[in-house]
């Protein structure tokens, strides 16, 4: 019985040991979702541009 209640004091004594021991974080990766641009996108600039230009030449 003197043996079964050491075992049983040191087995408390061990698992509360290693209870609270130091873990480094595990950081999830940050999710960024990129923003996508229509087809169109890169054709408004030199059609606005073009725009201008015309009206300029029609003024004159």
């Amino acid at each position: 019985m003197k043996k079964f209640a050491l075992a049983a004091a040191l087995s408390v004594a061990t698992t509360s040991a290693f209870a609270g021991g130091l873990v480094e974080p595990v950081m999830e990766p940050e999710v960024v979702a990129a923003q996508t641009s229509s087809s169109a996108g890169g054709i408004i600039v030199p059609l606005l541009l073009l725009l201008v230009i015309a009206a300029a030449v029609s003024s004159n």
